[in-house]
């Protein structure tokens, strides 16, 4: 599967920015200061030579990182140089976007989502219980663009948290959460949906997200409020 197009490769990586980055040849390489594979890894941001991938490794070496890096599916030559080195891929994952029309074509109910900033403390709180620790929380801190936190509620219950930033006209939402007890009953989708009045009340025109191969159930909530698959992308390093 190929990866999306510009627009949607250029949210994604503005809106979960990794703490630095360093150009090693035809890679860029992100310190994740300890918030997870996504800021932590290096992408091919133009031509590569054999070189460049072990000033990459030397790089993540340098700031005590493993080597990691991330490929879209259909970077064949890139995913053939770094299995040839016995990095592995891992942890699949694909892009997903939608119109905001497919999102915005209803109202959200009263008191059930909001967007808001700075995030209140028991969003703090839902993100960590879903391993969104205080790490990955610095990565939403240090994005310049236009962002919200999102707050579910059901029952009287704040029970959801997450992200949405604005790069150009692409809203991304990361950082999903709902607490297990109020799961299935469709709070992420309506958490989705405030995102999306959000972002078009400030220009925006599309949403994305990334979302795990293998969370099958969150891909079918998204689907069926007018996500689909844009693209896909794996991380390669080394087992243990």
């Amino acid at each position: 599967m190929s990866r999306p197009d510009p627009d949607l490769v250029a949210a994604f990586e503005a809106t979960w920015p990794p703490a630095e980055s360093v150009r090693c040849g035809g890679f860029l390489v992100g310190r994740g200061a300890g918030a997870g594979g996504r800021v932590s890894s290096a992408i091919a941001v133009g031509p590569w030579a054999h070189d460049d991938i072990d000033a990459a490794c030397a790089r993540h070496a340098s700031w005590g990182q493993p080597p990691l890096f991330r490929a879209w599916g259909d970077e064949a030559d890139l995913i053939a140089a770094l299995t040839a080195r016995g990095l592995t891929a891992h942890t699949p994952t694909l892009i997903m976007a939608a119109p905001l029309s497919a999102l915005t074509d209803r109202p959200v109910p009263p008191v059930t989502a909001f967007a808001i900033w700075p995030p209140l403390a028991i969003q703090r709180q839902i993100w960590v219980a879903g391993n969104i620790d205080a790490a990955r929380q610095g990565v939403m801190e240090r994005v310049s663009q236009p962002k919200a936190a999102l707050l579910g509620r059901i029952s009287d219950r704040a029970a959801g948290a997450g992200f949405v930033a604005l790069h150009d006209r692409v809203a991304m939402v990361h950082a999903i959460e709902v607490l297990p007890a109020f799961r299935r009953q469709g709070l992420a989708g309506w958490m989705m949906r405030q995102a999306a009045h959000w972002a078009q009340d400030l220009g925006a025109t599309r949403a994305g997200l990334a979302v795990s191969r293998a969370n099958t159930a969150a891909q079918a909530t998204y689907a069926s409020i007018g996500f689909a698959v844009a693209g896909s992308y794996a991380y390669y390093g080394r087992t243990a």
